[in-house]
């Protein structure tokens, strides 16, 4: 029989630095769960990418049991690091950001992105990048 779920969690962590504090502590001790059997495990698998923005899902059954994933880095934030930029555009139909994301660009973040997308086609990946970035005030060259 499946376990029912009680919580379905999602949060920004820094890879391979969660720690019992804010914002994890308090958002899983609200559920009951003990927070270091979150912390430790991810903290071991993300050691690799410390420090990077990660989302993270987390699924809490009412037995206070969890299972978690870690999706990398926001498609947003990878266009913002690739123009060495503070933020997009407010008005992304209006005014674009200054400098525009050139094709390779768009295919290293795509690559980065592909495994976290539920497709391997680099190229379908490519056009949401490029969607994101559109969102955002950027211009593709």
């Amino acid at each position: 029989m499946a376990k029912e779920v009680r919580a379905n969690l999602k949060m920004k962590i820094r890879g391979g630095q969660a720690s019992a504090a804010p914002p994890v502590g308090s958002t899983l001790g609200q559920y009951g769960v003990n927070m270091m059997d979150f912390v430790n495990p991810f903290n071991e698998q993300t050691k690799d990418r410390m420090g990077q923005n990660l989302t993270v899902h987390i699924t809490i059954y009412d037995d206070r049991t969890m299972t978690w994933r870690a999706v990398g880095t926001p498609t947003d934030e990878l266009i913002l690091a690739a123009l060495k930029v503070d933020k997009g555009s407010g008005e992304p139909n209006k005014v674009k950001v200054e400098k525009k994301l050139s094709g390779l660009q768009l295919t290293e973040i795509a690559q980065a992105k592909a495994e976290d997308m539920n497709t391997k086609d680099v190229e379908a990946v490519k056009k949401m990048v490029a969607g994101t970035a559109r969102s955002m005030g950027v211009e593709i060259e």
